[in-house]
């Protein structure tokens, strides 16, 4: 078979046709550098010049959606990437119906459209690019930590005042990044999982808002859902309308093949980001995806991590997770 291009690769994978070799994408936090449009798109871009994945996931940190509200944070040494709240926007249950819709073009969403621009303009002619939209719930928990679920439970029509401006927020935010060439978004869900919530708290608080904001990508052909934390609502999150799907499988049911049988799009995984990417070898990389290869019959996947690779991972291993795909 001739050599397929990037996008080539990853619909026919999400078709379920025959490729060329397996797609493959890794992805990981910017602490610091993604403050700033210019030094997230710089350590996007570098990223992917090492590595030639077969997409690019920009990867803001979870401050980028919530800091025109208010919010502060801070990056203390979290090996993921991720930041430490500063207090919250929200203290009491009145607060939810005050927040404002947002100007995607100003403030730090403003700075992460422009990063959007210089990495649509800075990557290789038609490598597909999708950028990190945190589900609205889990913009509320930036927000309002803690209080969050006894709000839902207690004061659920002042959350869904809430949820609606930050929906709107983020509806506002993907129409206006049509225009830098984006793919799609990786729609990151935290409470599509049993340990937070029960399905018809999900369905009721969280699934409309989801697909309103799929719905905003209308034309967008690369969507990739992640389910984030363990006990996942795998089967009601599946009927999401996107191309792809991403959960933690070397640590929580589905395991890939059972997925497969669940969800009839792309499936994204193999690697354990902890024991394999972080603390394991080259070889242990190749027996994995040898391993998810076997799962799927080399079908209907997209060899990646569960979640965010961590930021200490040896680049070794990064190099080894990407020249696996070619054996």
């Amino acid at each position: 078979m001739k050599a397929m291009s990037k996008r080539e690769r990853l619909e026919a994978t999400i078709a379920g046709q025959p490729v060329d070799r397996l797609a493959v994408a890794l992805w990981r936090h910017w602490p610091v550098d993604d403050q700033t449009a210019i030094s997230l798109a710089r350590a996007t871009l570098d990223l992917q010049s090492t590595f030639d994945f077969d997409f690019v996931k920009v990867s803001p940190s979870s401050n980028n959606c919530v800091a025109d509200w208010g919010v502060q944070s801070r990056w203390v040494g979290n090996e993921e990437g991720t930041r430490e709240w500063l207090g919250q926007a929200i203290s009491s249950p009145e607060d939810w119906p005050t927040l404002r819709v947002l100007d995607p073009y100003q403030g730090m969403m403003g700075e992460m459209l422009h990063a959007l621009e210089l990495v649509g303009s800075g990557l290789e002619a038609g490598t597909p690019f999708i950028h990190t939209i945190f589900d609205p719930l889990t913009q509320a928990t930036f927000l309002a930590g803690n209080r969050l679920l006894a709000d839902l439970r207690q004061h659920p029509q002042e959350l869904k005042a809430g949820l609606e401006a930050i929906t709107e927020s983020t509806v506002r935010f993907i129409e206006a990044a049509r225009a830098t060439g984006l793919s799609g978004i990786f729609l990151a869900l935290q409470y599509a999982t049993y340990d937070l919530l029960n399905e018809a708290e999900y369905q009721e608080f969280g699934m409309p808002y989801d697909r309103r904001i799929l719905e905003a990508t209308h034309g967008m052909w690369l969507n990739l859902l992640h389910l984030h934390g363990n006990n996942i609502m795998f089967d009601l999150a599946a009927t999401l309308p996107v191309q792809a799907i991403n959960w933690h499988d070397r640590e929580t049911p589905p395991t890939l093949h059972e997925a497969q049988s669940r969800f009839p799009r792309a499936v994204v995984g193999g690697l354990h980001r902890i024991e394999t990417m972080l603390r394991g070898t080259p070889e242990r990389i190749d027996a994995e995806v040898a391993d998810a290869v076997e799962q799927t019959g080399g079908k209907r996947l997209i060899i990646g991590t569960g979640c965010v690779t961590f930021t200490n991972s040896p680049w070794g291993n990064w190099l080894a997770a990407r020249a696996a795909v070619n054996r």
